[in-house]
């Protein structure tokens, strides 16, 4: 049996305002440690509120999140930062680099804000993940001077700083010509087969979706297969 990572119970996810609309309905599934997950479904079928409240960012929901085991549930807001910042990577459509700062200033980010190691390792670790992209030669270069598949590599290094337990994604390709996204799918397949690393990936990409482990199709606020 693999380890699980991440498990949601019948989470359900309604807003109010001004009418009731329920996005979500009792969605269950697991994420074992090392899987390639992707999560599909046409625009407004609930993926990316799904994939907010995974990431723990919104806590108004029914249901339970366990991450590496543990509840979610009542948790205050500073230990849910640490928790994200922790044992959750995130890549976007867009990578949120920030372009005043230097690749290598915007990958040690994280690593500085969890403060478990000293500058030097956390610099030591950076120029390692930039190294495995093979971007190090950039370490040094602004944000703004990359190529839009520069920057989601360096996204990517940035989301494995703190080698989180699971890499969420939210469209990570959906920026990128057909080059760079199978570039970004090859690193994401490496990631899983080689380094164990668990991905839980929202795409509307079928040639993406096709190469991952499993597929979690949603459909009005439902799972529908996975």
């Amino acid at each position: 049996m693999k380890e699980v990572i991440l498990e949601a119970r019948q989470i359900s996810k309604t807003f109010h305002d001004p009418f009731d609309i329920t996005v979500l309905k009792d969605v269950s599934f697991t994420v074992s440690k090392g899987e390639f997950v992707a999560v599909m479904g046409k625009s407004g079928c609930g993926k990316s509120t799904l994939l907010y409240i995974l990431s723990t960012m919104d806590t108004d929901f029914d249901g339970e999140l366990l991450i590496d085991g543990e509840s979610t549930h009542n948790r205050n807001g500073k230990y849910l930062a640490h928790l994200r910042n922790e044992k959750i990577g995130f890549v976007f459509q867009f990578h949120y680099l920030l372009n005043e700062f230097s690749v290598l200033e915007n990958v040690m980010l994280p690593g500085l804000k969890l403060n478990r190691y000293s500058k030097e390792e956390v610099e030591r670790r950076a120029i390692e993940k930039l190294a495995k992209l093979g971007v190090d030669d950039l370490a040094l270069k602004k944000a703004n001077q990359l190529s839009g598949g520069e920057k989601q590599r360096v996204a990517i290094a940035r989301a494995l700083i703190n080698d989180p337990l699971v890499i969420m994604g939210d469209e990570p390709t959906g920026n990128l010509d057909k080059k760079n996204s199978d570039i970004v799918f090859e690193i994401f397949k490496t990631m899983a087969k080689e380094f164990n690393q668990t991905l839980l990936i929202v795409t509307h990409d079928i040639a993406f979706a096709d190469g991952t482990d499993r597929v979690i199709e949603m459909e009005d606020g439902r799972i529908v297969s996975s």
